[in-house]
């Protein structure tokens, strides 16, 4: 599915190959067999919207979207493990997936990084692309969600994702759950969190030299307010 291409390019750190490849992203919109014809013209209304802006700002809405806190990461396995030791798995399994299917990775961003996953999905077969969706659904919504009740456009490209995968879950089927979480990116909630990563700053070093990149990772949101797990009873079908 090349809409999946697209949507994973609007979901990445905007640069100025964006703005370079802009064409191609709106013929390939304008073409697209899998999306109607609404969902598509919010894709490229979204697309015209972000051109317009000055890439520096747009460059730190997108930090302040996705960086801070769990609510709003890319990183699939975030909402559903958190830091367990089930995620290690879970990324070594979605791995053994990419390979598999002749994906190359390079260090740059972890497996359950979203638009990788999309990548992912736009080379496999559509049946197997719109089960993928399927089994993010719920995440999908959520994020979707949330990004809505923030006011935030992206949510359509969340809502776009769930018209692929054929579900009936959408950004405004979780607004009730949404309307109950208490915001991780304030800024009270994220000195709470620096005042939590003080402390165990100090016991980690206290127990443990090892400064690797993915204890690096799975620090940079430890402690982190009321985390947000996928409430999987939303439903979704697989």
């Amino acid at each position: 599915m090349i809409e999946l291409v697209i949507v994973s390019r609007l979901l990445e750190y905007p640069d100025a190959a964006l703005a370079q490849h802009q064409q191609e992203l709106f013929d390939a919109l304008a073409s697209s067999e899998n999306l109607d014809k609404a969902d598509a013209q919010k894709l490229g209304v979204f697309l015209r919207d972000l051109l317009a802006r000055d890439l520096l700002d747009a460059q730190a809405d997108y930090s302040q979207l996705f960086d801070r806190g769990r609510a709003t990461s890319l990183l699939l396995f975030e909402h559903v493990h958190g830091e367990s030791r089930d995620r290690g798995q879970a990324m070594v399994d979605l791995m053994s997936q990419y390979e598999k299917a002749g994906l190359q990775l390079d260090c740059r961003e972890l497996p359950d990084y979203l638009p990788l996953y999309l990548e992912y999905l736009s080379i496999v077969t559509d049946d197997e692309a719109r089960e993928g969706l399927q089994n993010v659904a719920p995440i999908l919504a959520l994020i979707g969600g949330r990004l809505k009740q923030r006011g935030v456009a992206h949510y359509q490209l969340f809502d776009a994702l769930l018209a692929l995968a054929e579900t009936r879950l959408s950004s405004d089927s979780v607004a009730t759950q949404v309307s109950g979480e208490k915001r991780d990116d304030t800024r009270q909630a994220l000195d709470a969190v620096w005042e939590e990563e003080q402390v165990k700053f100090i016991e980690d070093n206290a127990t443990s030299c090892d400064s690797s990149p993915m204890q690096q990772y799975q620090r940079r949101f430890s402690q982190d307010v009321a985390p947000q797990y996928v409430d999987v009873s939303a439903g979704g079908p697989k």
